[in-house]
């Protein structure tokens, strides 16, 4: 744990370094260029700025080639200013073609930056499942038959009144019936015995309970 704590040290202090140097060196040529005060020290942060914004670009994994274009871009200015420092451009006398590149750097960042940040988003896959087919008339199958409606109930069949000696009759019947049996007479033996009709049999029974 101690020597992998040690490794990332060490690669921390090797960035810092490296973009301090580079920070610098971005700053001394612009303001060679003619870039003074603060504007001398916003080249390097617009530089640094364009290379984070290309990166992030190519860790998303959408629209590789803008990511790559812009950070090849960034990475030209950084590596332009630090081997102009080294000795081989007179900051004295800087030649104007490096003067109209400097100059322009501006526009050119923050047209790359603007469309790094603002590219079209790449449609998540959650948001392609979401959408729903529009139907195949062709293979949709054939809409189902409607329910036939249901036949009207037939009305009830009109009930004929029985007479009341045909009940006292049933009633002795069934009087026998339980003291012979011990249990109530039901509605089959009752209409053998009185010789009825099913229905007449059913109202005689509902008039005995």
């Amino acid at each position: 744990m101690r020597a992998q704590l040690g490794r990332v040290d060490a690669v921390l202090v090797q960035a810092v370094i490296a973009a301090a140097l580079s920070f610098a060196h971005l700053h001394d040529l612009a303001s060679a260029a003619g870039q003074d005060g603060w504007k001398a020290w916003a080249y390097p942060v617009s530089v640094d700025l364009l290379l984070v914004a290309a990166w992030r670009r190519l860790r998303s994994g959408r629209d590789r080639a803008a990511g790559w274009c812009w950070f090849l871009v960034a990475l030209a200015a950084s590596l332009g200013a630090n081997v102009a420092t080294a000795g081989l451009l007179d900051l004295g006398d800087v030649p104007d073609w490096l003067r109209i590149l400097v100059a322009g750097w501006p526009a050119l960042a923050f047209l790359g930056g603007t469309l790094l940040a603002h590219g079209a988003p790449t449609p998540s896959p959650d948001a392609a499942n979401d959408e729903t087919p529009a139907p195949d008339a062709a293979h949709d199958p054939a809409p189902a038959p409607a329910a036939e409606p249901a036949p009207p109930a037939e009305p009830p069949a009109p009930t004929t009144p029985v007479p009341p000696a045909l009940i006292e009759h049933a009633r002795k019947i069934a009087d026998a019936y339980k003291a012979g049996t011990g249990a109530s007479i039901d509605t089959a033996t009752l209409r053998a015995r009185l010789g009825v009709p099913a229905p007449l049999a059913d109202q005689i029974a509902a008039q005995l309970t």
